[in-house]
């Protein structure tokens, strides 16, 4: 399928989305990522601060590709479910950051990111229905959500 001028505007929508979610999640951590996080006790496997920026980068890209390619089927079945609840998990996203850094509430942000990772199961399973591809795409994100969700849970029971 050729692409058009819309289909060009809505991948430019899909970063921009992704990439205010990004810029907002940053701003949330930036608020104590420097101060409050750096006196908790981290379990051994936390991975380098460092490591966090580019890894985000890469999986928001991936997933607003992923998020497009659907989109561009969004008239299929599942397709409108699948987006409604992309762009909840992008807000879910968002908010656990605001909870874990900006609140400093890991144990609120615990339970939140176990309803982020439903969210991003379920969106991972709709798209893989829609486009394969997209499906792939999408794969790192629960993939590292997942790995969040056990290094937040360490990091509820270590302090």
């Amino acid at each position: 399928m050729a692409l058009t001028g819309r289909d060009w505007l809505a991948l430019g929508a899909f970063m921009l989305a992704c990439a205010l979610t990004s810029g907002l999640g940053g701003v949330a951590t930036a608020t104590s990522v420097n101060s409050w996080y750096q006196t908790l006790t981290k379990p051994a496997f936390n991975p380098p601060d460092w490591l966090f920026a580019p890894v985000w980068t890469v999986i928001f890209i991936l997933i607003a590709l992923a998020g497009w390619r659907v989109w561009r089927r969004r008239h299929a079945p599942g397709g409108t479910l699948a987006l409604g609840l992309y762009a909840l998990q992008l807000l879910l996203n968002v908010l656990w950051s605001v909870l874990f850094f900006g609140a400093r509430a890991p144990a609120a942000a615990l339970v939140e990111i176990i309803l982020l990772l439903t969210v991003v199961l379920i969106v991972l399973e709709l798209f893989r229905r829609l486009d394969t591809l997209a499906a792939l795409l999408f794969l790192p994100y629960p993939l590292w959500v997942g790995f969040a969700t056990v290094l937040n849970a360490a990091i509820v029971v270590l302090n």
